[in-house]
């Protein structure tokens, strides 16, 4: 990252960060569905990478122990999406891209909604449940009053 986006982020919040990590994400995601397009398999490969070192890295921070439920279905959407992008870059499939970005989008919406508003607790704000069990990637996320479904 350039140094502008270094300082950017030296006075973030957690949240913010959090929300920084969800825009790489997306960033990586959409490189990845431009190598597909290009017919570039190495350079789909280096953004589906860095891609999946955001994830682990979210992952890998979870505390179930202090989140409870919220951090475990946090996980497995997590996992989810992980599961996605693999797929996604087997078959070098823009729509699989597409689709994991639309649902990471969903859920950093509900961070950034934590981050505008630091009364609210994110960890009672933003829940990822799964909506229908065995639907393959089909989530229900809150943040407040507000759903989406991803």
């Amino acid at each position: 990252m350039g140094s502008y986006g270094t300082h950017a982020l030296q006075g973030a919040s957690a949240v913010e960060l959090v929300v920084a990590l969800y825009d790489g994400i997306i960033r990586f995601l959409y490189a990845a569905c431009d190598a597909v397009d290009r017919g570039d398999e190495a350079g789909r490969r280096a953004a589906v990478r860095r891609a999946l070192d955001i994830i682990i890295h979210l992952q890998a921070r979870l505390r179930p122990d202090v989140g409870g439920r919220p951090a475990q279905a946090l996980s497995e959407f997590y996992a989810s999406v992980f599961a996605e992008i693999l797929q996604g870059s087997q078959r070098a499939s823009r729509a699989q891209f597409e689709h994991a970005i639309g649902c990471v989008r969903t859920v950093r919406d509900a961070w950034k909604q934590v981050a505008r508003d630091p009364g609210l607790s994110a960890a009672a704000t933003v829940q990822v449940d799964r909506a229908r069990p065995g639907a393959g990637g089909e989530y229900e996320v809150r943040a407040g009053t507000m759903r989406w479904n991803a």
